[in-house]
């Protein structure tokens, strides 16, 4: 049986541990060829050892995915060293976690540095790199595989930085989903839900997504996400872009994005004292959202 992935080349990033890991490890078990991107070395390279030992192709990249001239260093080694690029999977992440009253700038340049611009870096390269493969005649199968979070969607309490940049990844795929059909590439968000070292810093989530002591299914394990991630990458999903998807354990699902409603229209400006009125009115109507997390 062809392997799904045979013959593509991918590049993880944050992929020393956790999602980035789990992912580097089923994109070669797919037959791809894998760039392991984590500014921690020992950790990408034991990644890149483990899959070798599997028998897969791998190597080690330390690029500063919130450097531009670092990010495209990455698409570089991926070329240099594997001949072309299909999939960029934008995993990396960090968090500072705080109430907003309490949230410094600092706090709010890394969150938003590490999601937020290290999406847009390293996908930049590779679509300039995508682009003018079209330009030259040739046919693209590219796939840019970003990752938001519930937080992002529906807000969580303390995380105003992590969430302000995870919204923003869920509306910069929605845009790339629109613009890179042209070029044969298309962009899709995981939300995913898993045990990573970022999800279990806190006791009470480390011990609720602790591996199954009985050897039954292992909900929260990172390679349940993994698997969408792999598809999302391969030929096979060439007529899905633009969307978020959510995986948690065996549940894979679509989040909807925002949608106007009906409202309410008059053929005149509204005065300032008349709005309370059609605010009830809509809001009375309104399907209401999602839990902001932690409220």
């Amino acid at each position: 049986m062809r392997e799904i992935c045979a013959g593509r080349v991918a590049i993880v990033t944050g992929a020393g541990g956790g999602l980035g890991a789990a992912h580097a490890r089923a994109l070669s078990a797919a037959g791809a060829k894998v760039l392991v991107n984590d500014i921690d070395l020992e950790a990408a390279a034991a990644v890149v050892a483990e899959i070798e030992s599997a028998g897969g192709d791998a190597v080690v990249n330390p690029s500063d995915i919130t450097d531009y001239d670092s990010a495209g260093e990455a698409v570089k080694q991926a070329l240099d060293c594997f001949g072309d690029l299909h999939c960029v999977v934008n995993n990396a992440g960090n968090n500072r976690d705080r109430m907003f009253a309490s949230l410094s700038e600092a706090d709010w340049d890394a969150v938003v540095a590490v999601h937020l611009k290290g999406h847009f870096c390293i996908s930049s390269h590779a679509v300039q790199y995508w682009r003018h493969q079209v330009k030259s005649g040739r046919t693209v199968s590219g796939r840019i595989i970003n990752t938001t979070s519930g937080a992002g969607l529906q807000g969580s309490i303390g995380q105003s930085n992590y969430a302000a940049a995870k919204a923003g990844i869920a509306a910069l795929t929605i845009n790339q989903g629109a613009e890179l059909a042209r070029y044969g590439v298309t962009a899709n968000a995981i939300c995913p839900v898993a045990r990573t070292g970022m999800t279990t810093v806190v006791p009470e989530m480390a011990a609720r997504m602790a591996p199954p002591g009985d050897g039954s299914f292992d909900h929260f394990a990172p390679e349940n996400v993994s698997s969408v991630v792999v598809w999302l990458c391969s030929p096979e999903s060439a007529h899905v872009t633009g969307k978020i998807i959510e995986a948690e354990g065996g549940r894979i699902a679509l989040a909807e994005g925002w949608r106007s409603t009906e409202g309410v229209s008059q053929d005149a400006r509204w005065e300032p004292r008349d709005v309370g009125t059609v605010m009830t009115r809509l809001l009375e109507v309104e399907n209401p959202p999602q839990q902001v997390w932690g409220s």
